[in-house]
């Protein structure tokens, strides 16, 4: 349920404008890059609104997210929707309710942290292979869509952020029709996250 998490970590930036359009994606996915280089570790309250392809209404849930770069994610839902996520690279481990049920999985290598880093570590002159990419500037809001080709759970990535690196939602679409938004408050950067901060178990 909570699989499409995964490549979450990525991409963050803003240009300063006073009107609505559609952005360039090289020009997109290189303001990105910029904004999000100088961000090491986040964290941050979150309002997530799950829709599931099987059923007709929408869950709310709220939770928190802690992440520091390289390749290091931690998703906290709180109850009734208890469960935990800690996602290292392309390996994720997660608690699943009161019961403490365990499962892991391993996502395919594109799909892992360190690859969406490594495509970000030097300005972005080329479109990334095996990826569709749409940006818009609204504001001082960019939007980034990233549609991955191929296989893998993750349709679609939508990244609404700032130019400092805050990020203001993050919409995950599966191949499966389900649809994750999540609403991020209380966002705070470069704290100085530890591994403790990244314990599954608590």
């Amino acid at each position: 349920m909570l699989r499409l998490l995964l490549t979450i970590a990525i991409l963050f930036s803003f240009q300063s404008s006073a009107q609505a359009g559609s952005l360039p994606p090289l020009e997109g996915l290189e303001a990105l890059r910029k904004a999000f280089s100088g961000t090491y570790d986040f964290t941050a309250e979150i309002i997530q609104e799950k829709r599931l392809s099987l059923m007709k209404r929408s869950m709310t849930m709220n939770g928190t997210v802690r992440f520091r770069k390289p390749d290091t994610f931690y998703l906290e839902i709180f109850p009734p929707y208890k469960s935990r996520m800690l996602l290292r690279d392309n390996s994720m481990e997660q608690l699943i309710g009161n019961s403490g049920d365990r499962n892991r999985i391993v996502l395919p290598p594109e799909q892992g942290l360190k690859q969406w880093f490594s495509r970000l570590a030097a300005p972005i002159v080329t479109m990334p292979e095996g990826v569709t990419v749409l940006a818009d500037l609204t504001g001082s809001l960019y939007t980034v869509t990233i549609m991955p080709q191929g296989r893998g759970d993750v349709k679609e990535l939508v990244i609404t952020f700032l130019t400092d690196g805050t990020v203001r939602r993050l919409v995950i679409g599966e191949q499966n029709g389900d649809r994750a938004t999540m609403t991020f408050r209380k966002f705070r950067s470069n704290i100085g996250l530890t591994d403790k901060d990244f314990r599954l178990d608590r």
